[in-house]
This record gives C-alpha cells, structure tokens and sequence, in this order.
C-alpha cells in the first residue's frame, strides 16, 4: 500500500492530476488518552495504533502531508488532499444488489452477524463483557456505507473549487452516536425478525472501551453529515444477505 501511494502520487503529478481523496481509518488514533471522548481530528496520531493496519494508514497520512508541503516548497502547483478518517462502515446499497462479501471469516461485526442470521455460522462470539460500558460491551460509532459514499462525493466538491481546494483537509466520517456490541447484534435480530445466537468469550487484544467520532468539521467545512440510522444499516445490510445468501458466487 505504501509503495503503491507513492507510486501513484508521482504519476498523479506527471499528468497533471492535484486532487486526491485518501481512504483513511479511525485506527491512526490509537488508544485515546480519554476513551469516552469523541475524537477530533486536532487528536494526536500514530502514537498508540493497536494494528498494522492502522499504522499503513497512517505512514500514507504521513506521505500526502509531506508531499503537500513539499509541492509548495518547490514552488509547485499546489495539490488538494483530502484525508477520511473512516470509523465503521456498516449496511449495504439498498437494492440489496451490493454489499460487503469479505472472503473467510469476516473480521467486521455486522458481516459476520449478518452470516449468522443466515444460517452460514452458528453464533457470534462477543469478545468480552466486562468493558466500563453499560452493558459491558465495547461500543463503535456505526455508519451507513451511503453516508459514506455521501461524504467522498462532499470530499470531492470541496476540493473542487470549494474551500479545501490546494489544501490539506482531513476530515472523521461517523455520526457522534456509539452502539455496543449487544446494541448492534438485538438491531439485526430486529430486522431479521428472530434472536440472533451469540455467546461471551474472552477480551481481544487491542480492542478498547470506546471509539466515537467528533464529525464537526465535516459538518462546518463541506456540508456533510450521516442521515441514515441504525434500523437503516441493519436493514439494508439484511436485505443484501438475503438476496445473496452465500455473497457474490464466485466461478
């Protein structure tokens, strides 16, 4: 991925192509210094990533900065690059005719809830419940794959001719709003219309209490906000599972 970046970021600047928007994660922020406080994008990163997932999206994070700034040193046209920091994607288009089919055991929580629902896994395993939550399950701020596609579309037209045009902007995409572990799996049975089978099991290394986005500035900078709920993803994302019961069949 990091070669890749590099790779396209120069042949970006030979065809004379200055607008990027990279496909970040939640995960450069690490272990927050206060848990139950919503991330901002002022928040320090790649100090405490739990992942090497994390830490490639934050090398690449690292790269568009100093290739931004060393454009303009060079007294080059100035590129304009927008930063998403993703938390978690859930649903599904909804026709049903698109959604997330991960190959092998899925490492997502709706996937593998949605596979259970369908009668492809027996249960799922919640990795512990004993987190200082009410219900002690760790808890995430869910977003619909739409709003997600929303807000690239509002990354582009911001660096457009909008306000982030030849700067560096980065932006969190969720909604504010954090649902545990048990929230999200009795909202899935809800949409599928029965219990959703799961049981306890121990902690996870490297999973932490909270993880909320602060979406503000998305807001206040170029218009963007979620407008889907959790019944939305949950539909959706049951919607897409039923119509492909055994995700896209592969030849």
């Amino acid at each position: 991925n990091i070669g890749a970046t590099w790779t396209l970021l120069n042949l970006m600047e030979e065809y004379d192509c200055r607008h990027i928007v990279f496909s970040s994660s939640a995960t450069v922020y690490g272990v927050a210094k206060d848990e139950k406080a919503k991330l901002k994008e002022s928040d320090e990163v790649g100090v405490t990533i739990t992942n090497c997932y994390g830490r490639t999206k934050y090398m690449i994070e690292q790269i568009l900065t100093d290739f931004h700034v060393s454009q303009s040193l060079e007294n080059k046209k100035e590129w304009s690059i927008a930063i998403l920091r993703y938390f978690n994607p859930a649903g599904a288009h909804p026709s049903g005719k698109m959604g997330e089919d991960p190959d092998g055991v899925p490492n997502n929580l709706m996937p593998f809830v949605a596979q259970v629902a369908v009668g492809r896994r027996p249960h799922v395993t919640i990795f512990g419940n004993d987190y200082d939550t009410p219900d002690g399950t760790g808890i995430r701020d869910y977003l619909h794959v739409m709003d997600l596609a929303d807000g690239h579309v509002a990354a582009l037209r911001h660096l457009d001719g909008g306000k982030g045009n030849t700067k560096l902007n980065v932006f969190n995409l969720g909604t504010g709003t954090g649902y545990s572990v048990i929230d999200m799996i009795e909202a899935m049975g809800k949409a599928v219309g029965k219990p959703i089978p799961n049981v306890i099991g121990p902690r996870r290394p490297g999973d932490v209490t909270i993880y909320m986005a602060d979406p503000t500035r998305a807001k206040e900078e170029m218009g963007w906000e979620a407008t889907r709920n959790l019944d939305d993803m949950c539909n959706d994302l049951w919607r897409w599972q039923t119509l492909n019961p055994n995700g896209y069949l592969k030849e």
